[in-house]
């Protein structure tokens, strides 16, 4: 198993998973900064140029959540993903999709706009409407973990390594307030997983 992995991308929510199962892996770090990820050599691999991506028995795969989920189906054994077909399964695909198109998307929209955009080309306006819509998808899953201590329950699963991913991103850019106390308590337990800390660096 290779990984190619940049500290500031979401291969670090890869790394976790990996640590999470335990199994032996190869890191193949590629410098965004320097533009590696843009040469030939890594654009076999991601024709996008863009981070994670694997390589599994020498065949390629990219986008963070389905890496996720493909290893948690390869190892069964590890119990990381409920069985095929049963209700848990559904609710299971369930976060893992609200975490990549309802949650992070506006959180990338916030980071462009007040990170990494010229400042002409800022708009305080899609700032405010993609603060406006975290607020909303955070309160679903605010209420949602009262009570519980992962996605799905009392039951660590993947879906909390991508949901632990994309509120890490959150925190970083301050989207998660002081007043959703049951969203910072489950980041807080993820985080300090040490599976969690070694993707994260720590």
């Amino acid at each position: 198993m290779k990984l190619y992995f940049f500290q500031q991308s979401r291969a670090t929510r890869v790394r976790w998973m990996i640590e999470e199962l335990g199994i032996p892996y190869e890191l193949a770090p590629v410098d965004m900064m320097k533009g590696e990820h843009k040469q030939p050599t890594y654009l076999k691999v991601h024709p996008l140029g863009a981070l994670p991506a694997i390589e599994d028995d020498g065949a390629p795969l990219f986008e963070s959540a389905a890496i996720i989920m493909h290893l948690a189906d390869k190892y069964p054994e590890k119990n990381l993903a409920p069985p095929v077909g049963t209700n848990e399964r559904g609710e299971y695909y369930q976060w893992i999709l609200f975490a990549m198109t309802e949650m992070e998307q506006p959180l990338i929209a916030i980071a462009q706009h007040t990170l990494f955009l010229p400042e002409a080309m800022r708009s305080g306006d899609a700032v405010a409407r993609a603060h406006k819509r975290c607020r909303e998808v955070a309160s679903v899953l605010e209420k949602h973990m009262t009570g519980r201590n992962f996605i799905l329950g009392n039951t660590f699963s993947a879906a909390d390594v991508v949901l632990g991913g994309v509120l890490h991103f959150a925190k970083r850019i301050e989207q998660i307030s002081d007043d959703m106390p049951m969203l910072r308590a489950y980041l807080n337990r993820l985080l300090e997983r040490p599976a969690a800390k070694k993707g994260y660096g720590g």
